[in-house]
């Protein structure tokens, strides 16, 4: 190391000649997280032994991906998120994603679902079907999943507040299909923790959601034991204005959380901690997002052996799901925005992502079309199939610069996590409104550095084309406002058809089982919905018992 050091001195004098010809564009290099950059790495600026901080693909920390062989044996989910208007309209669009190639589900709810409310209820006035597909009864879920065979696709769910109650609706299907609940396969995305930092989709205060988190994790371990019961998501952090480091250091603070209360409710860790999952973004700093996800998967191995006495290898892994970063879209130039996906794409896999949306060209102006949605899906199989960085595992491990960023994440995300531990958690750093100020203030530090000019978006405020030319070519898709009162209807005629003192019993023991902290309410939603009991009324009862969540005052 001494002559490498020598030997980096005699490098920097021999360059000051250059420098003085070309200076370099800046005076300091950072990532967007703020990391400084060194102008060159060496193994100098690598800690640690390799055995403990790297290994090898498949064990522990996993720092080089969570299966031995990763896409030489199997390439990662191609699961697009869509859904959008009707269950038949959604329907459409997931037969068509599976015709071309697209290897697992991803359902978007429109706003009503996600908070809980019906299509018919005055609330969702203006919504219904818009940002997502609109699903307020078993009837509209068996029209969603019509001709599709459970027991052979994987479908995850992005869905928080009621993703009990929306997972009930699936598991009802499977059964009609004859599909047995411990064949089913999926994710819901169940992270209430992330909703009151970062996206805003809660129905209950904190601590009778954690509740539904952890009734849904002690349900799947039994009945559904290939669910993953939760995708605790760094994603929407990201989209409210983190930085890379606050993404990794917020989201394994929530998983923390979710551990300690299935812990508290008496769960054994490695009953349920193999079925958690997570889900990231890829933004747009490509080295620093390969390394944030590597960094992510040790620091979690060693939260999960160290922390908490996880005694199963499968309890140490951290498998994610990627999103390319919709903040990261323009409205200008929106053909920019396939690049930008691209390289994003490039760096979940780079980073060993299990699964991948790759978002559309035109969703910073409206729902992609399916020309659009083709095409960000043959993003991902021109990377799978022609860029041959699926053919050795970990590829950039090794790179000194990738190495030492990787440990630099790992280093400032603990230190957020010891923070946070030291204001007695996630819940209560939450309820101070602390991790939401933090987001605040970075996702401001950026926006000032793209109004300086510091911070180039190609197109936005470098490069511009002259205005009137952005998305002249690109075809509109459009969501038919009459399908909200077909919806209504559609309500009113499942409600005078079934079993009104039926569906008044079950929820009745719901709202009993609500009042008291230790019941299981997972079987009753199940019996629920199958007694045609809407997301609407349960989420109503729900609502009577524990309230609705009011944010913090100060953000």
């Amino acid at each position: 190391m001494d002559e490498l050091k020598r030997a980096r001195q005699e490098w920097e004098e021999s360059i000051k000649p250059t420098l003085e010809r070309h200076p370099e564009r800046r005076e300091q290099f950072e990532t967007i997280s703020g990391i400084p950059l060194e102008r060159v790495y060496t193994p100098a600026d690598v800690e640690g032994e390799y055995l403990e901080e790297l290994g090898f693909p498949g064990q522990y920390p996993f720092t080089r991906g969570v299966q031995p062989t990763m896409y030489r044996g199997r390439l990662w989910t191609m699961r697009q998120y869509a859904g959008y208007a009707t269950a038949e309209a959604s329907n459409a669009r997931f037969k068509y994603l599976l015709q071309q190639g697209q290897t697992g589900l991803s359902v978007a709810f429109d706003l009503p679902t996600q908070i809980g409310y019906d299509a018919d209820d005055p609330l969702a006035e203006g919504e219904v079907g818009r940002v997502g597909v609109s699903i307020s009864s078993l009837d509209d879920m068996r029209a969603l999943f019509d001709d599709i065979p459970l027991e052979r696709v994987s479908t995850s769910m992005t869905i928080n507040a009621p993703a009990s109650i929306l997972l009930a609706m699936v598991i009802a299907v499977g059964k009609e299909q004859g599909v047995e609940p411990r064949q089913l396969r999926g994710t819901v995305q169940n992270d209430i923790l992330k909703e009151y930092v970062a996206r805003g989709t809660y129905i209950f205060p904190p601590r009778p959601s954690m509740r539904l988190v952890t009734d849904l994790f002690r349900y799947c371990a039994a009945e559904v034991p290939r669910w993953n019961t939760i995708s605790i998501s760094g994603y929407h952090i990201r989209e409210a204005g983190s930085t890379a480091v606050q993404e990794v250091a917020f989201t394994l603070a929530n998983g923390i959380a979710y551990v300690e209360a299935a812990i508290d409710a008496g769960l054994d860790v490695d009953l349920f901690a193999p079925r958690l999952s997570f889900f990231f973004n890829a933004h747009n700093d490509f080295l620093e997002e390969i390394a944030k996800f590597r960094a992510a998967r040790r620091l979690w191995a060693r939260v999960m052996r160290e922390r908490f006495g996880a005694q199963n290898p499968r309890s140490w892994r951290l498998r994610f799901h990627t999103q390319t970063a919709g903040c990261t879209l323009t409205a200008q130039q929106p053909e920019n925005n396939v690049v930008r996906v691209t390289l994003q794409a490039l760096a979940a896999v780079l980073g060993g992502t299990q699964s991948l949306h790759t978002n559309s060209r035109d969703e910073a102006l409206w729902l992609p079309t399916e020309e659009s949605v083709r095409i960000a899906l043959r993003t991902q199989q021109i990377i799978a199939h022609e860029s041959g960085v699926v053919n050795t595992v970990d590829p950039l491990a090794g790179s000194y610069v990738i190495e030492h960023l990787t440990s630099e994440i790992e280093r400032r995300a603990a230190a957020y996590i010891a923070r946070i531990d030291g204001m007695g958690g996630a819940l209560t750093a939450i309820e101070r409104g602390y991790i939401q100020q933090e987001i605040a203030d970075a996702a401001y530090r950026y926006q000032q550095a793209v109004e300086r000019g510091e911070q180039v978006v190609v197109g936005v405020n470098a490069y511009q084309a002259a205005e009137g030319q952005r998305a002249v070519s690109l075809e509109r898709l459009v969501v038919d406002p009459a399908i909200e009162a077909r919806q209504r209807a559609r309500l009113a005629a499942l409600r005078a058809r079934r079993d009104g003192e039926r569906a008044a019993a079950i929820l009745s023991r719901i709202e009993a089982a609500a009042r008291a902290p230790a019941e299981p309410l997972m079987d009753l939603f199940v019996a629920a919905v199958e007694a045609d009991c809407t997301l609407g009324e349960i989420c109503s009862v729900l609502r009577g018992v524990w309230g609705e969540y009011q944010p913090h005052a100060s953000v």
